[in-house]
């Protein structure tokens, strides 16, 4: 199984709830698609800038959300007792289990 694997800091000086970091995470993930729509020319509006730049802000968008997503596992970790670790292995088991992926083995 291919995996992209990217470690984001604990933000500090920061509070979160599981409230204020799930409006945050809808925030960051509509300025993502209004950077893909706009952009990409889907708004309607002429883009006036070039393809590389157009990809240089949808990618600071997608990390914006992936930072807010693991802000939120921090939460849940530290405030709730969830184990992330633990429901990662859930996920993957699941997606498994949908055929989204298949367990090769070794020798592959």
């Amino acid at each position: 199984m291919q995996k992209k694997i990217i470690a984001l800091p604990k933000l500090n000086n920061l509070t979160p709830t599981m409230e204020s970091t799930a409006l945050k995470l809808m925030e960051e993930a509509g300025e993502l698609a209004q950077a893909i729509g706009k952009l990409r020319g889907m708004s309607g509006e002429r883009c006036a800038v070039g393809e590389g730049e157009a990809l240089a802000c949808i990618t600071r968008e997608l990390l914006d959300v992936a930072q807010t997503a693991v802000s939120m596992m921090f939460v849940l970790e530290e405030n709730y007792g969830v184990s992330i670790e633990k429901a990662l292995d859930e996920h993957i088991a699941k997606l498994m289990s949908k055929g989204y992926l298949v367990q090769r083995s070794n020798a592959e």
